[in-house]
């Protein structure tokens, strides 16, 4: 017996809009000082009042959220006892929402420990709507989060991304509003796109792939490999903006349902301990990850399905080795024109801090919550060699 979850999802341009049919007596905001200072809070502001719906907001948020922040965001919910949560920004906004809103209606509850198989409660309170500004992580679609927990000098213990959730933590609402992603920099662009496209990858390769899910990722890898350059030449593109919206809550909806894998593990480690950004760091590794899934070395039991991910995007080969290796050139050359680093040294990463920092790379991405889903399963010591083929830029030949 399987489930799959999807959040009510209101798309298109002016889908904001539908603010104005709903009934809100007050709402709680969640978002980041930059969302504010690109005027993406006006337009919310003012469809609430214009049903009369009082509003206070939290802004707050930080990009990779820290633990902290959610345990102080869920204390002034309960100050505030809206509702609604309204999630407005990019996968760091709409996450830490999420995890708000669990310790919220959830008191006591601790978010490392929280488990998607045990009972909690939610929507006895307040209810969340998500509305994303960036075209990436899917979250407005999805009822995980991505939450950064800290360090610890006296152990020696690196910080560390914490990949949690629960399957009642699906937004109740997803307004994806393609002119509310018209101000993200290019950057956030760029890195965003990448997210949105690793994600719909992984969630077709994904050892819990389905037949319900399968479609959605085919068609988000497709919208992304297309429409990504354009959206980033050109930020008043409004189709290649609005096809990259659809693609990020497409595919959200699709590797929420089946899982992502190892450049996903990879790059929570990563983005972690070099401070690199989502989107950024699992869109670096994409490429060596699929590498070493196609690997003609790779063990019998390990099924992929490159050749039919291939087609559906326009690359055509009969065997998997040849369709992966098609498919990571043609990543690897829309990271280029996107201008994202094809390396970790294209980072500025000199190798010896890097070097310095490998074991505990390798430890956390193995103890990474997603890792388990993915078709091939790294050694320790493969793990170590794919993260030093990243650095290099260097084929996966193992």
């Amino acid at each position: 017996m399987w489930f799959f979850r999807s959040p009510t999802i209101v798309h298109g341009e002016d889908a904001l809009q539908h603010l104005r049919e709903m009934q809100i007596r007050c709402a709680f905001i969640v978002t980041d000082g930059n969302i504010v200072k690109a005027g993406l809070l006006a337009p919310v502001v003012s469809e609430l009042e214009r049903i009369g719906a009082s509003h206070t907001i939290f802004d707050a948020v930080e990009p990779e959220p820290a633990l902290h922040t959610i345990a102080f965001g869920a204390a002034a919910l309960r100050d505030f006892d809206p509702d609604w949560i309204i999630a407005l920004g990019g996968g760091s906004a709409l996450d830490a929402a999420k995890a708000m809103w669990v310790l919220h209606e959830n008191p006591g509850l601790e978010l490392e420990s929280l488990s998607p198989m045990a009972p909690i409660e939610l929507r006895r309170k307040c209810r969340l709507i998500a509305i994303p500004t960036t075209a990436g992580t899917g979250s407005e679609a999805t009822w995980a989060f991505v939450i950064t927990l800290p360090g610890d000098a006296t152990t020696g213990f690196a910080p560390r991304k914490l990949g949690s959730g629960h399957p009642l933590a699906v937004p109740d609402l997803a307004i994806v509003d393609p002119r509310m992603t018209r101000t993200a920099p290019v950057r956030v662009t760029a890195d965003s796109g990448m997210d949105a496209l690793t994600q719909a990858v992984e969630g077709y390769l994904a050892t819990w792939a389905n037949d319900y899910t399968d479609g959605l990722c085919l068609v988000a890898t497709k919208l992304a490999l297309e429409h990504l350059p354009r959206a980033y030449r050109d930020p008043n593109d409004l189709e290649a903006r609005e096809k990259m919206a659809n693609s990020a809550a497409i595919g959200g909806l699709g590797y929420i349902n089946s899982m992502v894998g190892l450049a996903h593990s990879m790059g929570h480690a990563f983005g972690a301990i070099f401070h690199v950004p989502h989107g950024r760091a699992v869109g670096l590794f994409l490429p060596t990850v699929i590498e070493f899934y196609a690997s003609d070395a790779r063990p019998v039991e390990v099924k992929t399905r490159f050749i039919e991910l291939a087609r559906f995007v326009g690359l055509r080969h009969d065997t998997e080795h040849l369709a992966g290796h098609e498919l990571a050139a043609r990543v690897r050359k829309l990271a280029k024109d996107i201008g994202q680093p094809l390396t970790i040294a294209d980072l500025g990463i000199a190798f010896s801090d890097f070097e310095a920092k490998l074991g505990a790379l390798v430890d956390a991405a193995m103890n990474d919550t997603v890792i388990f889903a993915s078709p091939r399963q790294p050694t320790v010591e493969e793990l170590r060699q794919l993260f030093v083929c990243a650095f290099e830029g260097k084929g996966v030949d193992f």
